[in-house]
Formats: C-alpha cells, sequence, structure tokens
C-alpha cells in the first residue's frame, strides 16, 4: 500500500497538470460513470492528502475521494491520451495531460460534509503544514500497544506505513515492541520530527530514502540496493542482511498482520 508521500505527490501532480482548467472525466471501466459525467467538464480547483487519503476538488460538484488500498495505482503521462483499457476506474484529461485510476479500494464523489468525517477519525498527518504530534502524543503516552503498532494506526497518525515505521524506529534507536507509554516525551519528539523530515523527502524525489549520508552506499562503499520498492533503507525488507550500523543480522516478525523488520542489536530494549 502506498505510504502517505505518495498521496501528497498525486495531489501535487493533480494540480500541476489540471489545476484550474476544466477536465475531461471518463470512467472506462464503468464503475464510477456517474460521478465521471458530474465532473466531466469541472474545472480542477484544488487537491489534497491526508494520511492516505486523496480529494479532488471539483468546485461545487463535490470531491472525488481515493484511497489506493493495496492494488490502487495512478498512471500520468502527456497528451495526447493513448485509448483507456477498461480496468481504468477514472481518466482525467485535458490538452496537457491525462492520469488513469486503477483498483482502488475507494473512488466516490462525496461532499464537504463527507469528506470532514473522513479527516476527523485520522490522526495528525506529518506532511499536513497545520498538523503537529500532539493530538498522536496524547494517545500514544497513554497506550499499552507496542510503538511500532501505534505507528501503523492511521487513527493515531495518519500516512505512515510498514516502510516509515521500521525505518524511524532503526533511527532512534527503539525497540518496536516497547509500549507507546514507555517513550519519553523527547523520543516521541524526535520521531515526530524525522517523519516531517523523511516524509518531506519522500514527496519531493518520490522515493523513501532513510539512510544517513554517512551510510550511503558511496560513503561505505557497499553495492546500492536492490529492490522493487527503491531506495536506501537501514532495516526494512532486509531480514537476514547485515545490519549497516552494528554487523548484527536485522530480524523480523509478524506485528498488526505486516512484516515489522529490525535490528535487536541497534533497537535493545
Amino acid at each position: 500500500m502506498p505510504e502517505g508521500h505518495t498521496i501528497h505527490r498525486l495531489a501535487a501532480d493533480h494540480l500541476e497538470t489540471f489545476g484550474g482548467r476544466p477536465v475531461r472525466a471518463t470512467s472506462p471501466q464503468g464503475k464510477f460513470a456517474d460521478g465521471a459525467g458530474l465532473i466531466d467538464g469541472q474545472p480542477l480547483r484544488h487537491a489534497e492528502a491526508h494520511g492516505k487519503h486523496l480529494f479532488l476538488d471539483f468546485a461545487a460538484t463535490g470531491w472525488v475521494h481515493v484511497h489506493l488500498g493495496l492494488f490502487g495505482t495512478y498512471a500520468f503521462g502527456p497528451a495526447p491520451a493513448p485509448p483507456p483499457t477498461d480496468t481504468v476506474r477514472l481518466r482525467l484529461a485535458n490538452p496537457e495531460g491525462y492520469a488513469d485510476l486503477r483498483g482502488p479500494t475507494a473512488c466516490a464523489l462525496i461532499t464537504d460534509g463527507e469528506k470532514q468525517v473522513i479527516h476527523d477519525r485520522l490522526g495528525p498527518d506529518p506532511l499536513r503544514p497545520a498538523d503537529d504530534g500532539e493530538r498522536a502524543w496524547a494517545r500514544i503516552s497513554r497506550s499499552r500497544v507496542s510503538v511500532a503498532a501505534l505507528l501503523m494506526d492511521q487513527k493515531v497518525i495518519a500516512g505512515v506505513g510498514n516502510v516509515y515505521r521500521a525505518e524511524v524506529l532503526f533511527r532512534h534507536g527503539i525497540d518496536p515492541y516497547r509500549p507507546g507509554r514507555a517513550l519519553t516525551r523527547a523520543e516521541w519528539d524526535a520521531i515526530w520530527a524525522d517523519l516531517v523530515a523523511l516524509m518531506r523527502e519522500g514527496v519531493r524525489n518520490n522515493r523513501i530514502d532513510t539512510v544517513r549520508p554517512e551510510h550511503t552506499p558511496e560513503a561505505m562503499g557497499r553495492p546500492p540496493r536492490v529492490d522493487d520498492h527503491g531506495g536506501e533503507v537501514y532495516v526494512y525488507r532486509r531480514a537476514g542482511q547485515p545490519c549497516h550500523i552494528c554487523g548484527g543480522e536485522i530480524r523480523t516478525a509478524d506485528l498488526a498482520a505486516r512484516n515489522l523488520f529490525w535490528c535487536p542489536d541497534c533497537q535493545r530494549a
């Protein structure tokens, strides 16, 4: 499932291609035909993300709400757009380019009130300028649940997925099984600030890189990582490999229905 930085990048890409201009909207698959018919010819006024939710504002018509889920994908391209396949849930197009949405968990036209309900159930997002870590800390500091599970709970903090979860805990030497209430306030503030910085870089570069300058392949004289996820990381999908810092073996285990990755030596209880 794409992490929050990808959705914020998609919001920016939509604004760059379609912002302020009428769009041609179609649903070749047919599952969003009514919604596409309503927004067809309308200008895209605004696009925003909250966690893993994308919202496209088509003025008085309403908001297109998209959640990619596990299988959803977006493809952008220049005009002229090729003939769409019948797997495209929503195509937006104009003389500059097009965007094809396939396989999302959610694609619906919603009202302002329905949009607000979604915001209300989500935690703060490190990439939303008005958000900070206070609400998340209020929940984490009282919780007996592991910090690794809390970071993946979108009601606690929105947009963090499996990669950022594993990497930020490693970067701060925190045992993923430590209860949230065992974190200090200084540790949480450092985690939040690091997520803000890392995820902004993710938006800018359209990939996740979490290793510090002294641990890059060039600095360490090691081969670059080869993985379809891309990006240089410390522990994510590196189970059984040596830690870049201590040389110990990276471990993996199931936690909250997702694979957790960590270094037992660098992240001691």
